[in-house]
């Protein structure tokens, strides 16, 4: 494959927020171009008027749907469709796929199944099925136009949570552990990257979803781990060991 990786942008519009959207495509311009933007949703209602400017300034397409049944949008099924044919047609590297909405968890499944990366974007209240079949999962509550480009500000610190509760989270604790442990060379030390790496392979994860800016950060502040080569791109890391073993 030639130049950056091609990405198509779905946005399930009666379920995502417009403010966020330029957060959104900063993330996505990190994985590759964003050469294809829909938005989709009943573009009468009055609920979605907060999107029409966002559109034009991003250059996002508009993608209009009537609820067929009273009570009941017919946009999901819609995004759906396209998404299913810009797969097999134009054939993106990846999918950024906006919605909170646990009904895209199969199509979503199917993309990657393909080999599609798929990034996804919602709420914090999206169901655990939908954020674990995402290559990676970002939630949008906390995070502000200006966290972009900078995560570590005063706010996203506030938003941080505390060392005891890193360590009380037993999942994340036995992700990171067996991510560590995977990508150990004989004594035990892993590359953070190849850390990223097995993080990526096992499940749907994003640091700053628990407000710290890198992997690196995180790991340090479970207080689970020692480092090695601190403050360079050969930054490793390691389980704590006893005082009788270490080297």
């Amino acid at each position: 494959m030639t130049g950056k990786p091609r990405v198509a942008l779905l946005i399930d519009a009666d379920n995502s927020p417009a403010s966020k959207i330029g957060l959104i495509l900063n993330e996505l311009s990190t994985q590759g171009e964003t050469n294809i933007r829909r938005a989709y949703g009943n573009w009468k209602k009055n609920e979605l008027k907060g999107w029409e400017e966002l559109l034009h300034e991003h250059a996002i397409r508009p993608m209009q749907q009537f609820d067929y049944t009273k009570g009941k949008n017919a946009s999901d099924m819609a995004m759906v469709i396209d998404a299913l044919d810009l797969l097999y047609t134009d054939r993106p590297d990846a999918f950024g796929i906006v919605s909170s909405d646990a009904d895209f968890t199969p199509l979503v499944m199917h993309l990657r199944a393909k080999g599609a990366a798929v990034y996804g974007f919602g709420a914090r209240k999206t169901p655990e099925p939908f954020v674990n079949a995402c290559s990676r999962f970002l939630f949008l509550d906390d995070l502000r136009q200006d966290d972009a480009d900078a995560p570590d500000t005063e706010r996203s610190q506030r938003l941080r949570m505390a060392p005891a509760e890193l360590r009380a989270d037993r999942k994340l604790v036995g992700l990171l552990r067996n991510a560590v442990r995977s990508a150990a060379d004989d004594d035990g030390w892993s590359s953070v990257n190849d850390v990223r790496q097995q993080i990526g392979n096992q499940a749907s994860f994003d640091q700053r979803n628990y407000g710290y800016a890198t992997l690196t950060k995180l790991l340090a502040a479970t207080d689970l781990f020692e480092f090695a080569d601190e403050g360079t791109s050969r930054v490793a890391v390691r389980e704590k060991q006893p005082a009788s073993r270490r080297k």
